[in-house]
């Protein structure tokens, strides 16, 4: 495997877990994610493979089915799966997502209820903040939820870019509400949406129209989400209260930005290896191509980023397990690594010449997946601001 992103320092049950994952990637996933992504075909097999490896429930407590693992134990795992197939790390992201806000912001009825089922997989989680007319915006959130007389509510509008948006039974959803609170921040709630899977009307007011068509992410549906007068009980409120959905997306937007990074890394960790494959097999005026300087140069940048990109991902997802805030830190980790990913990825390309360009080379399909990891859970941009405002905090001059 060589030297690149060992950690040092996990438990007897992370290394067994990531020795498992990998042996998996090696000979389940990256044998056919070539055939699967060029037909933008579901990886059914392989889904059911990391059911059974109990992947689902990583983080999910024992009590309720899961391994109960760390942050960083799910991080890991995600760069060993994405570095076989970054589609199949998408199916498990969202999930995670919303076991994530379960546990941490759930009622002890919405835990006993959803968290068994979604800890083997039979219960699937996707998590739903965008719009059409929004992207980083989320203060702009137009979609609705009016409480009824009985005390439920009804809700309204049109949801984007939801990963899992036709496999999902449970879509943690963020709408509007205007109970009376000043901020527009606290005039949201997080709503557990339930459906069957599937397209088309896939529960009363809901509908999944289709998959959207992307130049790259294949295999995992992206979905749009309809509701239209969806009528749905208070008791779905995420933690019982309405009000407090902006926060809690907001904590699972760090998760999921420490899973972007993560998948960064392991689309990074892949495209040297392709490079450094193919740089030791193709010659040149002579000799391998690893040979001359401007190639072996090229190969020391790539595996160093690989490094530094993991290594800033892991510190996010440590300290994340230690509770709190880790915005700027998620933030960091998520802009370093989608940037070097997108980096290591296209010198990949480079040293593969005209064969890079070819569909039959792996890099041709990293060149097309790595873009989106400048793009989901915040731009580059976006992450530079949430940095940048925490930086003149806590380095405010005293006047």
């Amino acid at each position: 495997m060589g030297r690149l992103c060992q950690t040092e320092g996990l438990t007897e049950d992370q290394t067994e877990i990531l020795k498992a994952v990998r042996q998996f990637v090696d000979e389940q996933i990256i044998p056919v994610a070539q055939e699967l992504e060029h037909a933008d075909e579901y990886p059914t097999d392989i889904i059911e493979g990391l059911k059974e490896l109990g992947v689902f429930g990583l983080t999910i407590p024992e009590e309720f089915g899961g391994l109960g693992e760390s942050i960083l134990t799910y991080a890991l795992v995600v760069e060993e799966i994405a570095r076989g197939w970054m589609s199949v790390s998408g199916v498990i992201n969202t999930h995670f997502i919303v076991a994530y806000l379960l546990m941490q912001h759930g009622t002890d009825e919405q835990k006993q209820k959803y968290l068994p089922r979604m800890a083997t997989g039979e219960a699937r989680g996707a998590f739903s903040m965008s719009e059409p007319g929004l992207g980083s915006d989320v203060s702009a959130v137009s979609t609705k939820a009016t409480k009824l007389e009985d005390g439920s509510y009804s809700i309204t509008g049109q949801k984007m870019w939801l990963t899992n948006g036709g496999t999902s039974t449970l879509v943690a959803t963020l709408v509007k509400t205007d109970e009376g609170a000043e901020s527009v921040y606290k005039n949201m709630t997080t709503f557990l949406v339930e459906k069957t899977p599937g397209f088309g009307e896939t529960a009363q007011g809901v509908t999944v129209p289709g998959k959207l068509d992307k130049m790259g992410y294949k295999g995992v549906e992206t979905t749009e989400l309809i509701l239209e007068d969806h009528k749905i009980s208070a008791d779905q409120i995420l933690g019982g209260e309405p009000g407090k959905g902006f926060f809690q997306m907001m904590d699972g937007v760090e998760v999921g930005r420490v899973n972007v990074a993560a998948r960064a890394c392991g689309l990074a960790w892949r495209g040297f290896e392709l490079g450094i494959a193919y740089a030791q097999q193709r010659k040149t005026f002579g000799k391998i191509i690893a040979e001359h300087q401007a190639v072996l140069f090229r190969l020391a940048d790539m595996a160093t980023k690989v490094e530094t990109a993991h290594t800033m991902m892991v510190r996010a997802a440590r300290l994340k397990d230690s509770g709190g805030r880790v915005d700027v830190e998620a933030g960091m980790a998520k802009m370093l690594g989608s940037e070097f990913a997108n980096e290591v990825v296209e010198d990949s390309f480079r040293i593969h010449g005209g064969y890079g360009y070819s569909k039959e080379y792996e890099i041709e399909r990293l060149m097309r997946e790595v873009k989106f990891m400048l793009i989901g859970e915040g731009t580059s941009d976006i992450q530079k601001m949430i940095i940048g405002r925490s930086l003149l905090k806590d380095y405010k001059l005293k006047a």
